[in-house]
C-alpha cells in the first residue's frame, strides 16, 4: 500500500479508462500491472518493432513508460475533474533495454494541488534471471482542471 489517499472515490476507473485512450500505449503492447493510489506499474513486452539498431529496447519505449507510470501514478491522488501533463522530467538510462518485458515502476513523491512529483523505475524482465534496472526519472505533473483524463 503506498499510505496515499485519492481525492476522487472513482479513481481506479478513471486511471484505467484514461489508459485505455492511449492509443500509444496500444501500439507499444503496454498494459496495467498494479494500479493503486500514488502507485502504477506499467509493462511491455519485447517485440521488434520497439527496438533500436542494436536489439535493445529503443531508449523511447522505456521513457515513455517511465513518464506515463508516474504520470498516472499522479493522476490517481488528483479529484474528479482534473487531468494530469507532464511538466518537467530527467531520465538517467542505466543499462541497455533488454529483457523479454520492461516494467516500469511510478510512485508519487510529493502530492499537491497543483504539481505532483513522481519518480519511475524501469526494469527488464525476463523468467530465471535477474532483474535489470534500466532507467530511473524523476517526474514533475501537473493537475489541470477540465482535462478529460
Amino acid at each position: 500500500m503506498s499510505g496515499f489517499e485519492p481525492r476522487d472515490p472513482d479513481w481506479r476507473a478513471r486511471v484505467k479508462a484514461s489508459f485505455a485512450r492511449q492509443a500509444f500505449m496500444a501500439t507499444l503492447g503496454a498494459s496495467i500491472d498494479r494500479l493503486e493510489p500514488g502507485a502504477v506499474d506499467l509493462a511491455a513486452g519485447f517485440a521488434d518493432g520497439l527496438t533500436q539498431q542494436h536489439g535493445y529496447f529503443h531508449a523511447g519505449v522505456t521513457t515513455t513508460l517511465a513518464d506515463t507510470a508516474a504520470g498516472y501514478a499522479a493522476l490517481s491522488l488528483y479529484p474528479k475533474g482534473f487531468g494530469v501533463l507532464t511538466t518537467e522530467f530527467k531520465m538517467n538510462l542505466l543499462n541497455p533495454g533488454r529483457g523479454a518485458r520492461l516494467v516500469a515502476r511510478g510512485r508519487v513523491i510529493k502530492p499537491g494541488r497543483t504539481l505532483t512529483v513522481t519518480a519511475a523505475d524501469v526494469y527488464g524482465l525476463t523468467p530465471g534471471k535477474a532483474d535489470i534496472h534500466i532507467a530511473t526519472g524523476l517526474f514533475t505533473m501537473i493537475a489541470l482542471e477540465g482535462l478529460d483524463d
